[in-house]
């Protein structure tokens, strides 16, 4: 499963700020206008079907508090990215 954690829409993005500052505009490339940063995490899980497994990793990165709801958004899917 995959999950991408990023911060809400209208949110302040310091690290993506940052990043776009300092190195991208720095470096020439003025055309680029926005970055924002977030986190990937590649979760393996056995479940008996696609839909459990999603539902199942939801509930570990609430429960667990692997994110900050008030802050963040999630998105958990299936499939995989290359590695």
């Amino acid at each position: 499963m995959n999950v991408v954690i990023s911060n809400k829409e209208g949110a302040r993005d310091p690290e993506g700020e940052t990043i776009l500052r300092d190195l991208v505009h720095r470096s020439g490339f003025d055309d680029v206008t926005g970055i924002r940063a977030g986190k990937y995490l590649r979760v393996e899980v056995h479940a008996s079907d696609e839909e459990a497994a999603e539902k199942l990793v939801k509930k570990v990165c609430d429960d667990l508090r692997i994110y900050n709801p008030a802050a963040h958004s999630i998105i958990v899917e299936a499939g995989r990215l290359p590695a």
